[in-house]
């Protein structure tokens, strides 16, 4: 029975994942991608941006039908003030979609044995890592700066044994059940080899906010 639902569920995720090479009985357990929040501080910052534009345009119309021009500029420098302008708002357009591409790029897929992580850093710049979830030492969420606290995100951390590596995910919704998801996986994914694991959970608790730091030891 238990192989037969291992196998619904691994045809399921092959489609609903189809950029992850899934290995055979591996299912996706959990997917994790990055806050909404961060999507609206930056078209925020469009917005402002398109705003400051806008008042500047408004301020060239007002210059160049005075009898004086704007700052005293001819007909011609005027134009290519206008001209930069709207460079400028083409400009905004094109860095707010690309940082939309780039911002819904990076994710986290848990399968029942591994750990994927697609990470875009830029248009050109894309990788991915995969890590053993029996290689994994210790999950943990923390919080660092303003945005953090204000919009309840922050970075889970996963370190693995052997090389010591740690592996960061930004700008994550404060992830209390995903964080003992991840660590009830990499419980089991060592047990199932006839591992004796331990789990420990440990809450660093702040005055205002007790999901400022977890850490999970498996």
């Amino acid at each position: 029975m238990q192989e037969d639902l291992a196998k619904i569920r691994h045809e399921r995720s092959v489609k609903d994942f189809p950029g992850i090479d899934l290995g055979e009985g591996e299912y996706v357990e959990l997917a994790i991608n990055r806050s909404k929040w961060g999507l609206i501080l930056i078209w925020a910052g469009e917005v402002i941006g398109f705003a400051v534009l806008t008042v500047v345009l408004i301020l060239l119309t007002i210059g160049s039908r005075s009898a004086e021009g704007l700052f005293g500029l001819n007909e011609a420098a005027q134009g290519y003030l206008f001209l930069l302008v709207f460079a400028l708002y083409g400009v905004l357009v094109v860095s707010g979609l690309v940082g939309t591409f780039i911002y819904k790029n990076n994710n986290l897929v848990i399968t029942n044995k591994r750990v994927f992580q697609r990470t875009r850093a830029n248009l050109l710049a894309n990788s991915i890592n995969i890590i053993d979830l029996q290689s994994i030492e210790d999950v943990s969420f923390h919080k660092s700066g303003l945005f953090d606290y204000v919009f309840h995100m922050g970075t889970i951390r996963m370190a693995t044994v052997g090389d010591e590596t740690t592996y960061t995910f930004p700008y994550a919704d404060t992830p209390r059940d995903e964080i003992n998801i991840i660590a009830g996986l990499v419980h089991k994914a060592k047990t199932s080899r006839g591992r004796k694991g331990k789990k420990v959970v440990q809450e660093k608790v702040s005055p205002s906010n007790d999901d400022d730091d977890l850490v999970t030891n498996v």
